[in-house]
């Protein structure tokens, strides 16, 4: 009977600390849920702390990637310099024409007063980390809120659009990436100037949401940014329309996992102005015409009141 109860003890004692465990988590969890802004603050500033320990310790795991890389290009040098060489020679033909229609653009441009793009800044910075969680794809950049990052802003390398400012501290900003489960942005689909919603659902390759049922997709469809909305500039590059299982995704121009250099754009959305008297259309809907300066209007004065003659006595 002893030995039957010292069992039972036994048995709840080693369930005792599960239970304690399972209750830390939980709490730790509503804790997350409820203070999450609280924790982004302290997760920035243990990663502005650590910054030059993370360059330190990615600079050697860069090192030998490229070591790596450069031994398996050795064996297709000859190759790609052959390769390298007719494409020089296409571009240069290219080189020609783009020359002659960008002066031909910049008169049309002139001819018809139109409006020039709006300035984009940009901010070159080296990925010191990486972040792959079930709900979060992320990558650590060495600047921060000193080089005029602000959250929002697009992350570009060579390729295209790798995703966009999600945290910025004073050294260190967060970018999430395209793939993201959150990642929402506006596209356009050349050709046509078609309008949809790029979304990430942590696969390589996003989806496509488009606005309207009539908008149709193709294999090949070119992906840009719209710059719908004023935050990020229109034009990026961003992917292909491809067609997988039945459904159409995007496969992206740039491989988040091997960018090292980056650019952050900080792009300055041109301020609204309200159309004046002189845009107005010159008729519109039976009103009369649209004038730069309001009609004076004048007042005839009243005729003045003729004295009646007096009756004779």
């Amino acid at each position: 009977m002893a030995n039957g109860t010292w069992k039972i003890a036994r048995r709840s004692n080693a369930q005792l600390p599960l239970v304690i465990v399972m209750a830390l988590a939980v709490v730790l969890v509503l804790l997350g849920k409820a203070q999450s802004g609280l924790f982004d603050r302290a997760r920035m500033s243990m990663t502005d702390w650590m910054q030059p320990i993370l360059s330190v310790a990615h600079a050697p795991l860069v090192q030998f990637d490229r070591w790596v890389g450069s031994i398996d290009e050795l064996f297709s040098v000859y190759q790609e310099n052959l390769r390298l060489k007719d494409e020089n020679a296409r571009l240069r033909q290219w080189r020609n024409v783009a020359v002659v229609m960008q002066d031909r653009v910049a008169r049309y441009q002139s001819l018809l007063h139109a409006v020039p793009d709006p300035g984009v800044d940009s901010v070159l910075a080296r990925v010191i980390g990486r972040a792959s969680r079930p709900f979060l794809e992320t990558m650590i950049l060495d600047a921060g809120s000193t080089h005029n990052i602000k959250p929002g802003q697009a992350v570009v390398d060579a390729r295209g659009m790798i995703g966009r400012i999600y945290l910025a501290g004073s050294r260190t900003s967060w970018v999430i990436l395209l793939t993201d489960l959150n990642s929402r942005i506006p596209v356009s689909i050349s050709p046509g100037n078609r309008q949809a919603i790029m979304v990430g659902d942590n696969t390589a390759m996003p989806t496509l949401d488009t606005l309207s049922q009539i908008v149709t997709l193709r294999a090949g469809d070119q992906i840009v940014s719209s710059g719908d909305g004023g935050l990020l500039p229109p034009g990026l590059p961003i992917g292909t329309v491809v067609e997988q299982g039945g459904k159409y995704r995007v496969a992206l121009l740039a491989d988040a996992a091997s960018s090292e250099d980056v650019e952050v754009l900080a792009f300055r959305k041109p301020p609204e102005q309200l159309p004046s008297s002189l845009e107005l259309p010159a008729v519109a809907a039976g009103l009369p015409p649209a004038t730069a300066t309001p009609p004076v209007i004048t007042i005839a004065p009243e005729p003045p009141v003729a004295a009646k003659p007096a009756a004779p006595p």
